[in-house]
């Protein structure tokens, strides 16, 4: 299982029908995270037969190649790296490479790579290591041939875990601008656009570097955590055509009043990039693109479809939303109104309901407290219903399944009528909590924080709201 906690989550013996939607709740969020393990999605979209790697419905003679490179990175590419190393067993080429992996992650004996080197690095914020992984990537790259296959692995968090500034930004320089734009509340869309322009590697620039060099054939397996599952956006789309311009990024830090806050440096190359066309990130007509295959292999979409699956014959179901953006406060006090409509549908209904969705909100940080976006718009809505009539069984759970989120050791949340009269019973202020961005401290008040720690998966956050009326 998952989930660590789940017998502290379970404690409301004396509340029945509460007792059961937790019971629920959570036998859905397992279902949800098993189906989106990297390893489960590396091994249904990827086998080697006869000497030919088979992804999804394309296949490349392996005899037609030298050697396998592999490289890449991101929050799930070490479990798809040491699944897509088991499959390579069966490969009749020699294979070798490095990812970069977020610290901290714990490395099971069985989960080792021979071949593949992880190169430990940080997340969200990007370190030296980082670069220094993305150097030895380099260097692959600079001896291979157009008779060698380079597969790269990413994975949401590739962003911060795949750092190569521009020449003339320091590594300080691009970790200061990164934490101006995550301290905002700049949509993961735009925060990426500014990262793809201020690297070397993302928007498109992998594939533009692997064409210069050898014009090896290059394939890219990419699990999105990005709204939309907009591939140029995952990891900043380091082999994928740029959508977005240097006028777009100005434009951008102009919007949220980064742009004269950010460094001397940045701005720099932004302005440089304005006035000269031949600066920007290659587009789709570029000729880089020419031998690349991208492939999305999960998304989110793969956990929404397992959960309504389960309880299609006992709950009536509603995906509500695939794009859960905005203030997670804003979301928060939405999510009431929600609940009220769908409850004003199905007034005589023996079912359950069932509302899920999926995203990424964004926290305006202003306090100093400890938290997470799914979080913060859990106590949101808490706040929002503690002086109201709720005269219905209600569960929510929010959770980003990468299982860590904000400055928190959980991966989001569990809130239902157990919990709301707990919090009004202890006499707990929401809203001092609320604007101090302090939604997890409450939650552990509460004990209906989420614990699973990393997970290895990496998708778009999900949002389940369970009912009895």
């Amino acid at each position: 299982m998952f989930v660590k906690n789940t017998s502290q989550l379970l404690s409301v013996n004396s509340y029945k029908s509460q007792k059961f939607l937790r019971e629920i709740g959570l036998n859905c969020l397992e279902k949800a995270l098993s189906v989106v393990k990297p390893e489960n999605l590396i091994r249904k979209s990827i086998k080697i037969q006869d000497g030919k790697l088979i992804i999804k419905d394309d296949v490349f003679d392996l005899k037609e190649y030298n050697k396998i490179y592999i490289i890449g990175g991101g929050k799930a590419s070490a479990e798809m790296a040491y699944t897509l190393e088991e499959i390579m067993l069966n490969s009749p080429i020699n294979y070798e490479g490095i990812i970069n992996v977020p610290e901290g992650l714990e490395i099971k004996q069985s989960e080792t790579t021979k071949k593949i080197e992880l190169n430990f690095a940080t997340h969200p914020l990007p370190n030296e290591n980082g670069v220094n992984g993305i150097k030895k990537m380099l260097e692959i790259i600079k001896r291979s041939s157009k008779k060698d296959l380079i597969i790269c692995l990413i994975s949401g968090g590739g962003s911060a875990l795949l750092p190569l500034p521009k020449n003339g930004i320091t590594l300080r320089d691009l970790q200061q601008t990164n934490a101006l734009l995550l301290r905002s509340s700049v949509s993961i869309h735009e925060i990426n656009a500014v990262r793809k322009h201020l690297s070397d590697f993302k928007g498109g620039n992998l594939a533009k570097i692997i064409f210069n060099y050898s014009r090896a054939t290059l394939i890219s397996l990419i699990i999105s955590d990005v709204v939309g599952d907009d591939l140029d956006s995952i990891a900043s789309g380091p082999t994928v055509p740029d959508k977005s311009t240097f006028k777009d990024t100005v434009e951008i830090l102009k919007k949220y009043n980064l742009y004269q806050k950010v460094p001397d440096s940045v701005r720099k190359i932004l302005d440089k990039g304005l006035f000269n066309k031949n600066l920007e990130n290659p587009k789709p007509n570029d000729i880089c693109f020419t031998n690349v295959h991208n492939y999305l292999i999960g998304s989110v979409k793969l956990a929404i479809t397992e959960v309504i699956a389960y309880l299609k014959n006992e709950f009536l179901t509603n995906y509500f939303s695939d794009k859960i953006t905005g203030d997670a406060n804003d979301f928060g006090r939405k999510l009431y109104h929600i609940i009220s409509q769908e409850i004003k549908k199905y007034k005589n209904i023996k079912k359950g309901i069932l509302l899920i969705g999926s995203g990424e909100l964004t926290v305006s940080i202003k306090g100093d407290g400890i938290g997470g976006r799914n979080q913060q718009a859990l106590l949101a809505f808490l706040d929002f219903i503690r002086n109201k009539e709720i005269n219905y069984k209600f569960l929510i759970i929010g959770a980003n399944l990468d299982g860590i989120e904000g400055n928190s050791h959980a991966m989001g949340a569990l809130i239902d009528n157990f919990t709301l009269e707990e919090m009004i019973n202890k006499k707990l202020n929401s809203k001092k909590y609320l604007v101090n961005n302090d939604s997890n401290s409450l939650f552990k008040i509460l004990k209906s924080e989420i614990i699973t720690g990393l997970t290895g998966a990496n998708v778009n956050d999900l949002i389940m709201v369970l009912l009895l009326i």
